[in-house]
Parts: C-alpha cells; sequence; structure tokens
C-alpha cells in the first residue's frame, strides 16, 4: 500500500484502497455526474504535465479562484504533484484584494471558475507583473479552456512527473492560504503538506465515514476546513457529491442523502428556523407535541440522563424528530461544525433529535482543527471537544489558548515580524482565543481576545458569548453587541422577519405586505424585542446588559460585506457602516 506522505498521495491512496465511480458527483441537467477516482487522477496527471509544459517549476505559485467543483480539486492535486504551490482565493473579494494577493505570492498561472472572473482578472492582468496564463473551468469561446493546460501536455512524460514528485518532501510549502482579515491586507499563511496532511490523519477516526458514506461539500473549498475535509473524504474513500448552491442545500441534502456533511453555526440557526417554522404552522395536537418535543431536547444532556428522560425522549425522536431526520435525509450520522462558536442550545437540541453535531475548534494557522467533539473522546456540549492527537494546548496569563504541534503554521508569507509575533521562540502559537479546560480533557472557547472590549467605566464585555445567547430568541436573526470605550453595552439587531410576520398575525396585526422598515419602525415590534432583551439581560451583570438596542432592516451578509466567507461578523465594518445609528444610540 502506498504510504501517504504528500497531499497529493491521497487520491492514489484511494485508488489502491477504495476505487471509487463516485469520487466525486456533480448535479448536471438534473442528474447527479459521477467521476471515478481513476478518471480524477488521469486529469490530475495531464494537468501536471500541462503545468510543466507551460514552465511551471517547482516553487512557482499556482492560483485558484473558484467556488466548489471537482475541476478545483483536480487542479489543486495536479498543482502540489510538480513541486508547484497552491494559493487558492475566494471568488467574491474586491479587485484591490485580487491584487494584493496576487502581487503579494507572485502567481504565475491561475485556473478561474467562470468567465466573469475571467474579465475580472483579466482587467487587472497588467497590474500583476508574474501573471502569465488564465484558465477557466466553463467553456467559452475565446476564453482560453483548463482542459488545454492538459493538452499543452503532450509531449511532457509520466516520468517527468513522478520524478517532480519524488521531489517533493512532507515538510515542503503546500499551499498559501490568505486570511479574510476585517482590516488591513490578507495574511498569507504556509501550510506545509506535513501540516494539513498530520489533520487529516488525527481527525480519520474523529468522523464518522468510511468508503460506503456520501457526503455532501458547500462551504467554500478555498477555505482550509472544508479543504481538509475534502482531503480526509478522499483519505476515508467517501463520496463527495457537491451541492447546487445554498439556496438548494435543502434539496440536495434530501437527494444524496448524506452521511456526514459540514456547516458553520449561521447555517445551522437557519435550518433550526426552518425547523422551527413549520413548527409553528402546526395546529392542534401536534403543534403541541412539536413543542414539547423541543422542550425536552432543551434539558438534554449527554451525562446523566434519567429513565424517565429517556423514555420520552424515545418517544419524541419517533413521533417528531424522526421528521427532522427524514428534512435531512434520513441517514445523517453527524453534522461538523466550525469556524464560529454554536449556540450551545442548539447542540442540545440536535443531539437529542439524533442528529449529532460535532464541534470543533480551530484557524487557518493550524491547518484547521486543533479540538473536536467526536463519539470516540465524548461529546461535551458548551466545549470545542477534546485536542487531537499530538497537538498541544497550553493557556496565557490572561487566559488566551497557545498551540503546539504539526499542525502549526509554517509561518506568514513575506511577514517575518507577523510570524514571530504569532508563533513564540518555544514555538507556541497564540491563537487570540479566549479558554479554559473543562473536566480536563475538553477544550471550552470563551471569546475572542481581540473581540472582548472596554466600556467607558473599564469594565469588560464579551460579545460572542452574549451574542450566541441572545439569538435563541425566534425574534432575533442576527444580532451584533458593541460598547468599545462607550458609557454602556448595546446591540445592533436584525430581527426575524418571517417569525415576526407569523408572530404578528396571532397579535392580529398586519404585516403580510409591510417593508422590513415598515416592520422595524412598528412600536410594537420594538417592545417585543425589547422584551426579549430584558429577559436575557437579568443573565447579566449590570455593566453586561444590553441599555439600548437598534432595528436594521437588513440581514447582514457576505455580499455586501459584512460577513467573512465563513459567516463571521466584520465588526469593524459593520460598525463602519451603521455609524449613523450607533451614533444615534450614544448621542444621549
Amino acid at each position: 500500500m502506498k504510504e501517504v506522505k504528500r497531499l497529493f498521495d491521497i487520491p492514489y491512496n484511494q485508488l489502491e484502497r477504495f476505487p471509487s465511480e463516485c469520487m466525486f458527483s456533480t448535479k448536471r441537467d438534473g442528474e447527479w455526474d459521477k467521476l471515478s477516482t481513476a478518471t480524477f487522477l488521469d486529469l490530475v496527471n495531464s494537468t501536471s504535465k500541462g503545468l510543466v509544459a507551460l514552465g511551471v517549476k517547482p516553487g512557482d505559485r499556482v492560483g485558484i479562484v473558484s467556488s466548489n467543483r471537482f475541476e478545483w480539486n483536480v487542479s489543486d492535486i495536479a498543482i502540489q504533484q510538480v513541486g508547484a504551490i497552491v494559493v487558492p482565493i475566494y471568488p467574491n473579494i474586491s479587485t484591490n484584494d485580487y491584487k494584493y494577493i496576487f502581487n503579494d505570492s507572485g502567481i504565475k498561472i491561475c485556473f478561474v471558475g467562470n468567465s466573469e472572473l475571467f474579465e475580472k482578472l483579466s482587467g487587472i492582468k497588467s497590474d500583476i507583473a508574474s501573471l502569465e496564463g488564465l484558465y477557466c473551468y466553463d467553456q467559452h469561446e475565446s476564453i482560453p479552456f483548463w482542459k488545454e493546460v492538459g493538452a499543452a501536455g503532450n509531449e511532457v512524460t509520466s516520468q517527468t512527473i513522478e520524478e517532480l514528485k519524488a521531489n517533493v518532501r512532507n515538510e515542503d510549502l503546500a499551499t498559501i492560504i490568505y486570511t479574510s482579515g476585517t482590516t488591513g491586507n490578507p495574511k498569507g499563511v504556509m501550510l506545509s503538506h506535513n501540516n494539513i496532511l498530520s489533520n487529516v490523519l488525527a481527525c480519520a477516526d474523529r468522523i464518522p465515514v468510511d468508503e460506503h458514506s456520501r457526503v455532501l461539500t458547500f462551504l467554500p473549498v478555498c477555505h482550509v476546513y472544508e479543504r481538509m475535509l475534502h482531503y480526509l473524504y478522499m483519505y476515508m474513500g467517501s463520496a463527495i457529491y457537491f451541492a447546487e448552491s445554498l439556496d438548494t442545500i435543502g434539496d440536495n441534502i434530501r437527494e444524496v442523502k448524506p452521511h456526514v456533511f459540514t456547516a458553520v453555526p449561521r447555517l445551522i440557526e437557519k435550518v433550526f428556523d426552518k425547523i422551527m417554522a413549520k413548527g409553528d404552522e402546526l395546529t392542534g395536537i401536534k403543534r403541541k407535541l412539536f413543542f414539547w418535543a423541543v422542550e425536552l431536547a432543551e434539558k438534554y444532556e449527554v451525562d446523566g440522563r434519567s429513565f424517565g428522560y429517556n423514555l420520552k425522549l424515545k418517544i419524541a425522536r419517533k413521533l417528531i424528530f424522526s421528521k427532522w431526520q427524514e428534512a435531512l435525509g434520513g441517514e445523517t450520522r453527524a453534522i461538523a461544525s466550525g469556524s464560529a462558536a454554536l449556540q450551545p442550545r442548539l447542540a442540545r437540541i440536535f443531539i437529542a433529535a439524533d442528529i449529532p453535531i460535532l464541534e470543533g475548534y480551530g484557524l487557518t494557522e493550524t491547518s484547521p482543527v486543533i479540538s473536536v467533539n467526536c463519539f470516540k473522546n465524548g461529546i461535551r456540549i458548551g466545549t470545542v471537544g477534546s485536542l487531537l492527537n499530538g497537538v498541544k494546548v497550553k493557556f496565557a496569563a490572561d487566559g488566551e489558548i497557545l498551540v503546539k504541534g504539526p499542525n502549526v503554521m509554517m509561518g506568514y508569507y513575506n511577514l517575518p515580524d507577523k510570524t514571530a509575533e504569532d508563533i513564540d521562540s518555544d514555538g507556541w502559537f497564540h491563537t487570540g482565543d479566549i479558554g479554559e479546560m473543562v473536566d480536563g480533557k475538553f477544550l471550552k472557547i470563551t471569546d475572542r481576545k481581540k473581540e472582548i472590549f472596554k466600556t467607558s467605566g473599564g469594565k469588560f464585555v464579551i460579545p460572542q458569548a452574549m451574542e450566541n445567547k441572545f439569538k435563541e430568541s425566534r425574534f432575533i436573526e442576527q444580532i451584533m453587541v458593541i460598547g468599545e470605550n462607550q458609557k454602556f453595552p448595546a446591540a445592533l439587531i436584525i430581527p426575524s422577519f418571517s417569525f415576526i410576520k407569523e408572530w404578528a398575525k396571532r397579535k392580529n396585526l398586519n404585516f403580510d405586505n409591510a417593508s422590513n422598515e415598515e416592520i422595524i419602525a412598528s412600536i410594537d415590534v420594538q417592545n417585543r424585542i425589547q422584551k426579549e432583551v430584558d429577559k436575557f439581560n437579568e443573565l447579566y451583570g449590570n455593566w453586561e446588559k444590553i441599555k439600548k438596542i437598534k432595528l436594521l432592516p437588513k440581514e447582514l451578509s457576505i455580499e455586501s460585506n459584512e460577513l467573512t466567507p465563513t459567516l463571521k461578523l466584520k465588526r469593524k465594518i459593520i460598525l463602519e457602516k451603521y455609524q449613523t445609528e450607533v451614533s444615534q444610540i450614544y448621542q444621549d
């Protein structure tokens, strides 16, 4: 059996151990089009030959700017095995960020997903001295097609590729991933084959998949979280299905019936909101049973449940939660959650519903996983699980989590001072997150060090923990706690407009044709959301309580540059965008 030492060894390992007719599946014209392991590797090797023919040498940087599709994975492996460096880039960033990343990394060749991206990058090509060629995954007249790269390599021998592969070492740089910062230029995180591969191997017994499993992918593969999982799925021999879009994710889940899929907390919140909306539509005994089951699930604990509780839960799973499982395809073994903190209440409800959420934690700089809840080592709600084998954690005096292990990055590209700032002389990476160990085994994140703020009275406020609590309200879709250097904490709140319309009907209020602006102007709505805020405020000290709120009419989104690609708040940008509303809060 081939030993897996470099990332590009993984698909060859699959070919030897679990050759599949369904390595990747893409929905086309209503049908799932399957790509076998053998065909995948044929495409990889022809692309590698083409890159060599185009003058790509070991150490050269090759970019990929595309949404998820099998061509992304083909290009990724093809670039790696000739010793070049993969630079994955989000397809929805600004022109200035494209210019910076391309010039900073020195990208020589770039694959793009569609004609729109091709035109966008062609428009700035004159500003990127290193860029020699652009190739498009979609086929269009007058635009270089990505398979032309493979066709260019007809004269390059397989022996040449084998020699290049043999020269790539486990510790060599494999990829530079630019993090989506909220201020300043993106930082290029340098990850070796060993960095990511150590994560893949350490996660192999943490996720319930094998060569018979189906997985659904829809988070951006240019993000290290989903990318590492793609390698892991390939290593385990699982069939990878590409969701068509976030809009079709529900339909795709029901079609594919995945055993595992990955999500970020914001998406899990949306799934839960849809489930609760369905419950609201029920009447009579069905409605009572639905909300009885949800209330029961809210009291779920992994350990120490009584016989009476277990009996009730068994009934709830059969009558109510079985329908939730059917909506997720009926065969879901686990949902892998990462990127941001998950509401403990949601984790509890889904686990009670027999839809386990395996919440983990990590950063791009740690390849990415540091810890994860799993069946093998136990699940502790409210934590991010136990540490991966080989990964060590300790805490600084202020509670900051420091990490050491084979998954810690090589450093930041072209930023030695920043590397020295974040990785100390003993090799400990400073995460910027605050945390603690629970029962000496489970890591718990309490907040982002940089997001903790002080009021003008000198009191510390931890916004993320508060936001997760307040979002338990069905009236609140999104919330951002503010108040740095101000007299008191406040909050920008985006109401759950769909739920408010349902609530309004029960209160004989007519919002059917009302705009979001009209809804947030309603005194009834303002008072009802204030009631929710007052309820949650009881959980906090006087200095932490939300003293004022401002309702916003539009959901924060990636497209409006208010959320990162993994749906985390870009706090500085949101504050700048809504500075008028923030000023109104504090003007008195």
